[in-house]
């Protein structure tokens, strides 16, 4: 099988549930061509390489696949920020130094150490409460079986990312649509050429642009009123040493924020209680170490990279690596899940193992675009297994493997249902 066909199969969402002896297929040349002026690295140690080289650039302005859209090719991609004539600010993301550094820094100013201290330890009562009223809901019906995904994983990090950036909450379920939309209509696959495909990425562009016009319209409000929140902070800061962002560009990265800050949450937390169940005493093994759990969680995101890899990064010289030349202007696209199970790094990559010693995986990105939301999941992740583990009497996966997300870049399940015998009532502190 060309590794043509491999990477089209890896990206058919008929294998969204289980793509990873394709990358296997594809790892046995670590980084091989798949299409025209598109490379993909599956290679554990030639990730790591490239996400730190300086070489590749994350700009999506200056990808290949981004002209492809802009020129209206017969290119089976669907995702809306490829197109390099939209105008638009590109966010942290898809953005280089000195710019990519600039925006970072006017982030982190209002999430994060040493300015913002207290922003995500400050959200762990905000969690744990949350948590616990979800599964209180849940008691007070005498639920047997309920969808781990919309009934516990979901409202937990959609409401922390909320309070955090000042969304009003209220608006949920309208953006919650947006987001479903958009991201389903990011396919990079053979899907995107079916005419179901084409609706969706027609669909998608819609979403995104009506969820861009809504955070417009809210940092607008927050220019003339300022609040308390990250996004009113970004576009007031007249203290920074970057000063403020500017309106367009805290439109993109709040567009970032709220769709990463939460969905490839969503996903880690359904990724855990799978894992959990479908491996045998794991479930048993954290309850009773609940030390075990940090560990646990970093060994899934190892096995099941809530992001996959992201379609922005090019080639800005020939590099050569892995006896491979990725030519200048080339895609390159560094996919996380598949060295995260590289046996050249991992010993029998493809097992859960709780335990595991050495796991320096990738599964949060590696380099400047390591994500910026990283302590903010862990704690998220933590708080939220931990209450489940403790509560949760004997659950039992209802459906494996359960339908999943159509987006392959932040890949999760969809719904995850499990059977259990009821739940734990709260303790009273």
């Amino acid at each position: 099988m060309s590794a043509q066909t491999t990477w089209a199969d890896a990206m058919t969402y008929r294998h969204r549930a289980d793509p990873y002896p394709f990358f296997a297929q594809l790892r046995t040349t670590p980084v091989v061509q798949v299409a025209q002026d598109l490379y993909v690295v599956t290679g554990y140690r030639e990730v790591l390489a490239l996400a730190h080289d300086p070489r590749i650039s994350s700009d999506i302005r200056r990808s290949p696949l981004a002209a492809h859209v802009a020129e209206d090719t017969d290119s089976p991609v669907g995702l809306e920020d490829l197109r390099a004539h939209s105008g638009r600010e590109p966010s942290i993301i898809v953005s280089d130094p000195p710019d990519h550094d600039r925006a970072r820094r006017q982030v982190l100013r209002h999430f994060g150490p040493p300015h913002s201290p207290e922003v995500i330890p400050g959200m762990e009562p905000h969690i744990l409460a949350l948590a616990n009223k979800l599964l209180d809901a849940l008691e007070a019906r005498n639920a047997t079986t309920f969808d781990v995904v919309e009934d516990y994983a979901y409202p937990i990090p959609v409401s922390v990312i909320c309070a955090i950036l000042g969304v009003p909450l209220a608006d949920e379920p309208t953006f919650h649509t947006w987001i479903h939309d958009f991201l389903s209509g990011v396919d990079l696959g053979p899907d995107a050429t079916t005419e179901e495909g084409k609706a969706r990425t027609e669909k998608s562009r819609a979403a995104g642009t009506a969820l861009r016009s809504y955070l417009a319209e809210l940092i607008g409000q927050y220019l003339h009123q300022p609040a308390d929140g990250l996004l009113s902070k970004l576009v007031n800061d007249t203290d920074g040493p970057d000063g403020p962002m500017s309106p367009r560009q805290a439109v993109s990265n709040a567009q970032l924020l709220l769709v990463a800050g939460h969905d490839s949450t969503v996903n880690t937390i359904a990724n855990c209680v799978m894992t959990l169940l479908r491996n045998p005493g794991s479930f048993e093994l954290l309850q009773h170490h609940p030390e075990l759990i940090p560990r646990a969680i970093e060994e899934v995101q190892r096995l099941q990279s809530a992001v996959q890899f992201f379609p922005s990064r090019s080639a800005t010289d020939d590099i050569e690596i892995a006896d491979t030349v990725i030519p200048k202007g080339a895609a390159v696209h560094l996919i996380y899940s598949a060295a995260n199970r590289d046996p050249a790094r991992f010993a029998d990559p493809d097992h859960f193992d709780p335990q595991r010693p050495d796991n320096e995986h990738l599964g949060w990105g590696s380099g400047i675009h390591t994500c910026i939301g990283g302590p903010l999941a862990r704690l998220e992740v933590n708080l939220t297994l931990e209450t489940f583990l403790h509560r949760v009497r004997a659950p039992r996966l209802a459906e494996d493997p359960p339908p999943y997300r159509r987006s392959h870049i932040f890949r999760g399940p969809r719904h995850l249902m499990i059977d259990i015998d009821g739940i734990a009532t709260r303790e009273v502190q």
